[in-house]
């Protein structure tokens, strides 16, 4: 007998309908509910494997909201409706399921779309479980390892920061004014690279003495239990002074997990991640922590009664080494890496999303060289370059005389990255014809030629990218809904350049480096007021226009200095009555201006009352952060 499923739909024939379908496929049915209170009865009174769930039902609670219970009871649930419209799909996307089917349907769909959900929810457990299995060994070996106290809690975050991302944390607290207070906070500032920020120098950033440090933290009650708050939950607390308040005040932070715990002489001890994304934190990363929460008191424990030698951080050093080739150190792109550290390890479907120019292929060659598969062949190809009619033996090959130019047998690109990695990019440019066929070979692992009669097994792990809205492309009849699951197993998306600017400069540097030295240039520097026309500008082709424009600019310039780039004009409203061009300055030239004008009136003093940071009502450590992105120096404030 195959799982027991429950059908929640609230039209009597096609919940009949799908019952004897499922039933004549060997499934087991354990009811038919046409409500979402009916519905909760019978889970309550027998959990099924898997449920069928109509959106729309009687009563004023839909399948999505049932959805949500049964996301949390880790009840896989498949969707079924009459309206994939955009915004429901979008709506249905929140709650995670494991799959969509629009009716009418066939049974082949039906019986597909549960395959899909078995093989998704059964990743999903393994991949729980290796995540946990992983972090509790990193935590048996930090205990092992040498180091102080701070850099041992260090690497705790850091074993959690692949799991719970984090733009900052704060370890242990909860209680400043203990005389062997021992907590710290963690800073993020590249990929494996952290801050440490000890309780005298977070004194020093916020300019706030040691005593109003303490008295914020016993303004909000240390939480027992886990819990997580998004953008507007983690404003409201926030309202109130209190260190929550202060990190993200001071840190820029949206989002905050809070992992509260007790140490066997009952002292507290919490780890308070928090992160610039307005939605960084789930219920399944609770879930994770709770899960963990043994061992990471069993590590803390540890760490207190060892007095323990430096150590070097070569460890750290190797991951760094892994992501060689991609620039930046944006919370966006380290978020990225994140994901790549996560789900390289595995074979499971990677679909990166991001527009033109942003990078998928570096990142889909990342992947595939972080693998266990490094060593076989990394195959690409290009949907939207090909024509229809020659995608298909791209992928499949074909024999001897299959059609017409055929003169001689071709090996595709399924058997080309055997025991290796497939990237198709562009995938949503791919005739809806040849996706049918995809998925068959992804779901069968067996491919045949053109031409030919004999299967031919294959071992490959497919990444796929676009730059297309897959959900409105499924909505609208062009690709896919199984073929879209079965490749978005685990979604990476990229940032455009415009919402990660504080990587240009980086960016420009290495370009400029690499086309020097390829022209045979001596090119040493890049003019500011070229990286503020940089900074300035919102770079619709992402990296990629950059590339090209710093290119050109190697290749014009004749000194050692880039003094321009040749930047697409901007509409000129810039004329002046004479009939000549004046510059008009942009907003990161005029906030340039202003911040130094205001330097000025202060003697150049950033931090206390009356200084530069009090007066334009930002934290000081933020307005050195300006100062240092907008290139002001001492020597301009004089």
């Amino acid at each position: 007998m195959k799982e027991q499923i429950l059908i929640v739909e609230d039209q009597f024939v096609e919940a009949d309908y799908l019952r004897l379908l499922l039933e004549q496929a060997g499934y087991g049915i354990t009811g038919i509910a046409r409500s979402v209170p009916q519905a909760r009865e019978m889970i309550k009174d027998k959990k099924p494997d898997f449920v069928l769930l109509d959106i729309f039902l009687k009563g004023k609670q839909t399948g999505i909201d049932l959805a949500k219970l049964l996301a949390a009871d880790n009840i896989p649930f498949v969707y079924l409706s009459a309206n994939s419209g955009e915004d429901l799909l979008n709506a249905a996307k929140q709650t995670q399921p494991y799959g969509f089917l629009v009716k009418p349907f066939r049974e082949k769909d039906l019986l597909v779309a549960l395959e899909i959900a078995r093989y998704r929810h059964a990743h999903s457990i393994e991949a729980r479980y290796h995540k946990e299995t992983e972090l509790r060994k990193h935590l048996k070996t930090i205990i092992k390892s040498a180091g102080t106290w701070s850099e041992k809690l260090l690497r705790i975050a850091t074993a959690l920061q692949s799991y719970i991302p984090f733009d900052f944390l704060a370890a242990g607290f909860d209680n400043i004014k203990d005389p062997f207070f021992k907590g710290m906070c963690f800073l993020r500032i590249g990929f494996d690279e952290y801050q440490m920020i000890g309780l005298h120098e977070l004194s020093t950033i916020t300019g706030k003495p040691t005593k109003e440090l303490i008295a914020l933290q016993s303004q909000v009650p240390g939480d027992e239990i886990a819990a997580f708050y998004d953008d507007i939950a983690f404003y409201h607390i926030c309202r109130q002074p209190s260190l929550r308040k202060l990190f993200a005040d001071t840190f820029q932070l949206r989002s905050h997990l809070e992992m509260p715990m007790r140490l066997m002489d009952r002292t507290p001890f919490s780890f308070c991640l928090y992160n610039r994304r307005p939605d960084a934190y789930t219920a399944e990363q609770l879930e994770l922590f709770e899960r963990i929460q043994f061992s990471l008191i069993q590590t803390i424990e540890s760490l207190l009664q060892d007095e323990i030698s430096e150590e070097a951080k070569l460890q750290q050093r190797e991951t760094q080494k892994q992501f060689n080739g991609i620039v930046g150190k944006s919370h966006l792109l380290l978020n990225v890496f994140d994901h790549i550290s996560q789900v390289a390890p595995s074979d499971t479907s990677v679909l990166i999303l991001g527009e033109s120019g942003t990078g998928k292929e570096k990142i889909a060659d990342c992947i595939h060289h972080l693998s266990p598969r490094k060593g076989k062949p990394f195959v690409k190809l290009n949907c939207a370059t090909l024509p229809a009619t020659l995608i298909e033996a791209e992928l499949f090959g074909h024999e001897k005389g299959a059609f017409t130019g055929a003169h001689e047998k071709r090996i595709g690109k399924f058997e080309r990255a055997d025991k290796g990695t497939l990237f198709l990019d562009e995938v949503g440019e791919m005739p809806v014809e040849l996706q049918v066929k995809l998925l068959r070979v992804l779901q069968e692992k067996e491919i045949e030629r053109i031409g030919g009669r004999d299967t031919i097994k294959v071992d490959v792990r497919i990444v796929a990218a676009t730059n297309k809205n897959l959900e409105k492309e499924v909505a609208e009849g062009r690709f896919r809904l199984d073929l879209y699951y079965r490749l978005n197993v685990f979604p990476i998306a990229l940032p455009a350049l415009r919402e990660r600017k504080e990587d240009i400069p980086a960016l420009a540097y290495h370009f400029m480096n690499h086309y020097s030295h390829k022209a045979g240039k001596k090119i040493s520097s890049i003019a500011e007021n070229v990286l503020r026309k940089m900074m300035a500008y919102n770079w619709p082709g992402n990296i990629r226009e950059l590339e090209h424009l710093i290119e050109r600019s190697v290749l014009l310039t004749k000194g050692t200095v880039i003094e321009d780039i040749l930047l697409p004009t901007v509409d000129s409203k810039n004329i002046i009555a004479e009939g000549q061009e004046a510059a008009m300055k942009t907003i990161v030239e005029n906030e340039r201006d202003y911040i130094i004008s205001v330097l000025r009136k202060c003697n150049g003093r950033i931090w206390g009352e009356g200084a530069a940071a009090d007066i334009l009502n930002i934290n000081p450590s933020t307005l050195k952060s300006k100062m240092k992105k907008l290139g002001i120096k001492k020597e301009y404030i004089k």
